[in-house]
């Protein structure tokens, strides 16, 4: 099974919403980090990629037709040219309303992480998502603004200049089912566009946001 749509797009630009838009549409099994912290075997590819390993893409999304956020974000180029059919939609949002998400949640978790009681496979996630994306793409610098809104900046700069306009679209999910309907050619639902992962909903999964 080949990945059918790739997702560029950092976490807290409304890739949960864009996974359930994606399923809804038949693009699914939708791979996300949510499908990691339920299915540990997944662990291992993650770490890896961030010990400098080789993986096999097809083995990795084995089951998947679409993947959204990351891990699998960074490495969008790996999977362009992996899956050379797929279309890629790389998530946006307002930069200022992205950061001011991320650093509640992604920034705050990976300051945090390795004292509070996870799961050791969500912690060993955690940990190899440091490796590639926080070092990878903040250079480990989580809590700074403007090194997060110049990476923020840069993907979206990357995956423009990387990818035809006709294998793309740079998609915020408050624009609804149009554009992302549009692009993928299918027909537009009869019912509102999903919307999830407040801020609430990404500690929830962790057991709750620490003090």
């Amino acid at each position: 099974m080949a990945l059918q749509v790739i997702g560029s797009g950092f976490g807290r630009t409304g890739t949960k919403s864009l996974k359930a838009a994606l399923e809804r549409l038949g693009f699914g099994h939708c791979h996300h980090m949510h499908e990691i912290v339920e299915n540990p075997g997944q662990v291992v590819h993650w770490q890896t990629l961030a010990a400098g390993g080789d993986v096999d893409w097809e083995t990795v999304f084995a089951g998947y037709t679409s993947q959204v956020d990351w891990p699998g974000a960074h490495v969008w180029r790996e999977l362009a040219g992996a899956f050379p059919d797929a279309k890629v939609v790389h998530t946006v949002r307002p930069e200022e309303t992205w950061w001011a998400s991320f650093d509640k949640t992604i920034g705050k978790l990976m300051a945090r992480y390795e004292d509070l009681p996870l799961p050791p496979h969500i912690r060993d996630i955690l940990s190899a998502w440091n490796d590639l994306a926080g070092k990878g793409t903040f250079g480990g610098i989580l809590n700074d603004r403007e090194i997060g809104l110049t990476a923020f900046r840069r993907r979206t700069e990357d995956v423009r200049e990387a990818l035809p306009p006709e294998r793309l679209l740079v998609f915020d999910v408050a624009e609804g089912w149009g554009p992302l309907c549009a692009f993928l050619d299918v027909d537009v639902p009869d019912e509102p566009f999903p919307h999830h992962n407040l801020r609430a909903d990404f500690w929830e999964v962790l057991g709750g946001e620490p003090a």
